[in-house]
């Protein structure tokens, strides 16, 4: 999906034209990956534009920098402010968040230190990511690209290098004409998808992988996992095998950019009756209530711009 220009972007404290918004070609980042992003989204509730869980996303985006020895030269509040100001600045009522923190220009080599550390939002208008899958439900394959191990890499970080290992199972499942992969992790066990996390649902009990199998500990999984709980549903986080998705009575992705979509498809396998199910329809539907500002019991989870 084309990106649909707004009309600035915040860069090191300023506001600066969207076409603007350049860095150097020999910016540490570009060679080596090191920078690591949030993705965050603003929806149309019913008080104006609200963030969702913007406090956790900044959070989370210094536990990442931390992990790869990058001292952001702002404070979580700072950042917070940025993201509400580059929604303000552009005029957007819904729209999709990108902060990014990266080694800039200043010295070539696997030695990053002594690079400077950049930051960067930018906003503007995105659909949902899976498009249609939201509704009709996703056709998914498990990879054969497994996903990266805490003993490579921080897995838990959200980091601009990790992604060529999402990238190469996404367009395994593009190139098998399907919507979505789901990579195991290096032991066989299921992990997630290529920019989401996975649920699978059986007898009424909601089950994920735990943050051992590698996982990204998502924003969006978090809000399911309580979520659910709050609607009665027993959610356990275990580990489990590739055989469990193929019988499971519902299968479902979270995700900031995917939100919550329902899988129908896993290996030309359908899940339970090959429709989105009830749970996951029940907690899709919950979700949207509660980004919108409809469930006052999870207010302090929305930033009003």
């Amino acid at each position: 999906m084309p990106i649909e220009e707004s009309r600035y972007i915040w860069m090191n404290g300023e506001l600066v034209p969207w076409q603007e918004a350049r860095i150097h070609i020999l910016s540490h980042v570009i060679h080596y990956g090191s920078g690591v992003f949030e993705g965050i989204r603003c929806y149309r509730a019913r008080q104006g534009p609200a963030v969702f869980r913007l406090r956790d996303h900044i959070r989370r985006l210094f536990h990442s920098a931390k992990a790869y020895f990058m001292e952001i030269p702002y404070t979580q509040e700072e950042l917070q402010k940025a993201c509400v100001e580059v929604v303000r600045a552009n005029g957007l009522e819904e729209c999709y968040i990108r902060p990014i923190v990266y080694r800039g220009y200043g010295e070539m080599g696997l030695n990053p230190l002594s690079c400077p550390v950049e930051v960067a939002v930018a906003a503007w208008r995105w659909g949902r990511y899976l498009g249609r899958a939201f509704e009709e439900g996703a056709r998914v394959i498990v990879s054969s690209w497994r996903r990266i191990s805490s003993e490579t890499l921080p897995a838990t970080a959200k980091a601009c290098g990790h992604y060529l290992n999402s990238q190469l199972a996404k367009v395994e499942a593009v190139k098998a004409g399907c919507d979505e992969a789901i990579m195991l992790n290096v032991d066989g066990y299921v992990s997630e998808g290529t920019g989401e996390n996975f649920f699978i649902v059986r007898d009424g009990v909601l089950y994920t992988p735990p943050v051992e199998a590698s996982i990204l500990p998502g924003i969006t999984r978090d809000t399911v996992m309580r979520l659910a709980s709050d609607m009665g549903y027993r959610v356990v986080e275990r580990f489990m095998s590739r055989g469990e998705i193929y019988t499971a009575d519902e299968c479902f992705l979270t995700g900031t950019a995917a939100e919550v979509v329902p899988v129908v498809v896993v290996d030309g396998r359908p899940v339970g009756d090959g429709k989105p199910g009830p749970v996951t329809r029940r907690i899709q539907e919950a979700y949207l209530r509660v980004v919108r500002g409809e469930d006052s019991r999870y207010e302090d989870w929305l930033t009003y711009v």
